[in-house]
């Protein structure tokens, strides 16, 4: 049977119809026809929806599925339901599991409880043996049994010898390396950012200079060695501008930002809430105005929703105690959208396939089914009857909304909300 998507604009910079209202044909996982009122083959399924927009599928470059060690927090199954009903098509799985995806064994593990799901993953093998820091993992066998990148889920690599060499080692496969960026020395017990707001609330800072002593030392290693490196999150306005100077002088350097960075600065911590304990620490209207300035001159490749479901008993204690981490998959659209430009939200919400060597997603007849459908209609506000998550720690309840995502389709499965 076909699916007709009924009068959607389509909004993709790379496509020959962008910007145009069409009808689009859906047949066995794959875009058949595109045009203007075309005929409706037999039995057809329409789908019209007011004011739909579709681009092509979101992809997510952080996401925590707790699955295995975790399942109080989240769930694979619906991790990836969540994520699918968020709009996003393939999502990048951090290693953050018990145990760590460190081997071969793990990951064939996620791929098999992924199976079947609209929602793809792409997982993440840690960089190093347990994520502890002290010696590679088996890069080249999880390379081999999916793994799309290698990375310690927010733990910064203390070892520059052993980060040089993972540098090396992975060009030998054309992998990538993930690099969270933090001194733990200079962070210490550091609970905030270091500033004002941290000053008066009594609560020990995590200085940005953390963050950049490690942006700036993994620059000068990939300087040296070449290959390629994916820094995630940047959080600071200086660190901004290492990245960007980076790309002048031509290194393959790639990075993203959270979502909660670009909305949220450290004001928000003057009640105490730990929603709003994250890695890395909000910051400064400074540094946000610095990350809004990236993302605009391309310095910050993608947005991420950094989504990280921490069951309740690690929220609900003092904020020093509290884990770090929001859930962010279901609020990723909503906020956005009420703050930056849809053409560009798109962008940053797609460019992680090219970045990490995946095929793009394509709107064209002939191209394989891989869409998310959004409106940017209507006002409201995030609110918790909106969250799917297990986990409810959300960073961004009650922020502005525009518009909500209508649902998505990849291959042979649509889903709409």
């Amino acid at each position: 049977m076909t699916t007709v998507l009924k009068s959607v604009t389509i909004v993709d910079p790379k496509s020959a119809y962008h910007l145009q209202c069409v009808d689009m044909h859906l047949h066995a996982g794959v875009i058949a026809a595109i045009g203007e009122n075309l005929a409706l083959p037999q039995e057809a399924e329409v789908i019209e929806l007011p004011h739909a927009q579709v681009s092509p599928g979101w992809f997510d470059t952080s996401v925590v599925l707790g699955e295995p060690g975790y399942e109080a927090a989240e769930t694979i199954a619906n991790g990836l339901k969540t994520a699918a009903s968020s709009g996003f098509t393939e999502i990048m799985v951090q290693p953050h599991t018990l145990p760590v995806a460190d081997n071969a064994a793990v990951l064939h593990l996620l791929h098999q409880k992924a199976s079947g799901h609209a929602t793809s993953i792409h997982p993440i093998g840690a960089l190093t043996m347990g994520s502890a820091g002290q010696a590679l993992a088996e890069l080249y066998d999880m390379q081999q049994a999916g793994a799309i990148a290698f990375g310690d889920f927010k733990k910064g690599m203390k070892n520059a010898n052993l980060f040089k060499i993972a540098l090396q080692y992975v060009q030998d496969f054309n992998g990538r390396v993930l690099a969270f960026c933090e001194d733990d020395t200079l962070r210490g017990n550091g609970v905030v950012n270091e500033g004002i707001v941290a000053t008066r609330l009594g609560l020990k800072g995590i200085p940005s200079l953390a963050e950049e002593l490690q942006v700036a030392r993994n620059l000068f290693l990939l300087e040296y060695t070449g290959g390629a490196l994916h820094i995630p999150t940047l959080s600071s306005a200086k660190s901004v501008a290492l990245v960007r100077e980076a790309k002048a002088r031509g290194l393959n350097v790639t990075c993203s930002v959270a979502v909660a960075h670009l909305v949220l600065t450290d004001a928000v911590l003057e009640n105490f809430d730990t929603r709003y304990k994250l890695s890395p620490p909000l910051r400064t209207a400074l540094d946000r105005e610095a990350l809004w300035e990236g993302l605009r001159d391309n310095t910050i490749d993608c947005i991420t929703t950094d989504h990280h479901p921490v069951d309740i008993e690690y929220k609900k204690v003092e904020f020093d105690l509290a884990q770090e981490g929001s859930i962010g998959l279901e609020s990723a659209w909503g906020v956005l959208a009420a703050l930056l430009p849809t053409e560009l939200i798109v962008e940053k919400l797609t460019a992680g396939r090219e970045i990490f060597g995946l095929p793009p997603a394509v709107i064209a007849p002939g191209a394989a089914v891989n869409l998310t459908l959004f409106t940017t209609e209507g006002t409201g506000t995030f609110t918790t009857d909106q969250i799917r998550s297990t986990a409810k720690n959300a960073a961004l309840l009650g922020q502005p909304t525009r518009g909500k995502v209508l649902g998505m389709a990849r291959d042979k499965h649509i889903i709409l909300n």
